[in-house]
C-alpha cells in the first residue's frame, strides 16, 4: 500500500516541485521586503539621536536625554528609554531593563528570518528531489514506449534537471538575503548594546556627582 502511494507520488514528476520552489522564492522575497521596511521604520533618526546622546555623554542631564528620546522612534531609542526609566531606581536596574528590552526587540527583528534561512539551506535538496522524481517518471515513460525511446528519456531527464537548477536559483538569493538581514540585525543590536553601556557609565558618573541626592538628575517621576 505504501509502496503504491510512493510510486504514484514519484510518477507525478518534477512539475509540482518547481511550483513549490517558485512559491518559496516569492515568500522569501516578501519576507525580506517586509523585514527591510521594518528595519527602516525602527532605526533611530541619525542626526537628532546622535546629537542627544553626544550632549548627554558630554555632561548633559539624563532628564533632558529622556525628554528628547521620547520624541524619536527606533530600537535604540526604546532600549535606552527603558534604561532611563529603570535608572530612576538604580543604574543596576537600568542594565536589567535594557537587557530585557533588547532581547524582546531582537526577537521582533529576527521574525521571519528563520524561514529565509530554512529555504536557503534546503532549496537545493528540494530541487534535487524534483530531479529524482523527474528521472523516475522519465524511465517509467520509457518502459511504456517502444519507438523513439532514447529521445523520450533524454527529454524527460533534461526536464527533470531543471528542478535542480531551480533549487539553486532559489537558494542562492535566499542565502544572500539571509546573510544581509542577519548582519543588519547583528549590527543594530551590537550598536544598541554599546550605546547602552555608555549610557550606564554616564548614569553612574551622574549619580556619583550628586552624592546622596541622585534624584536631582535622576527624576523619580513624581
Amino acid at each position: 500500500m505504501l509502496e503504491q502511494k510512493m510510486s504514484e507520488l514519484a510518477l507525478l514528476g518534477a512539475a509540482w516541485v518547481l511550483w513549490l520552489l517558485v512559491a518559496l522564492g516569492v515568500i522569501c522575497v516578501l519576507i525580506a521586503a517586509e523585514r527591510g521596511v521594518y528595519l527602516l521604520l525602527n532605526s533611530a533618526p541619525t542626526g537628532p539621536f546622535q546629537m542627544a546622546l553626544h550632549r548627554f555623554l558630554g555632561g548633559g542631564s539624563s532628564l533632558d536625554l529622556e525628554q528628547q528620546l521620547k520624541s524619536m522612534r527606533g530600537v535604540e531609542v526604546r532600549v535606552l528609554l527603558a534604561g532611563l526609566e529603570a535608572a530612576k531606581a538604580t543604574p543596576d536596574a537600568a542594565v536589567d531593563a535594557m537587557n530585557g528590552t533588547l532581547l524582546f526587540e531582537k526577537m521582533r527583528l529576527d521574525r521571519g528570518l528563520l524561514v529565509i534561512g530554512t529555504v536557503a539551506s534546503n532549496a537545493p535538496y528540494i530541487g534535487l528531489f524534483g530531479t529524482v522524481l523527474g528521472i523516475i517518471k522519465a524511465f517509467h515513460d520509457l518502459s511504456l514506449q517502444s519507438d523513439e525511446s532514447a529521445s523520450a528519456v533524454m527529454a524527460g531527464i533534461s526536464e527533470a534537471l531543471v528542478a535542480t537548477a531551480m533549487g539553486l536559483v532559489v537558494a542562492i538569493p535566499a542565502v544572500v538575503l539571509y546573510n544581509f538581514m542577519t548582519q543588519r540585525v547583528r549590527s543594530l543590536t551590537g550598536r544598541t548594546e554599546s550605546l547602552g553601556a555608555l549610557m550606564i557609565s554616564r548614569l553612574r558618573t551622574e549619580l556619583a556627582e550628586h552624592g546622596s541626592a541622585p534624584t536631582a538628575s535622576l527624576p523619580t517621576g513624581h
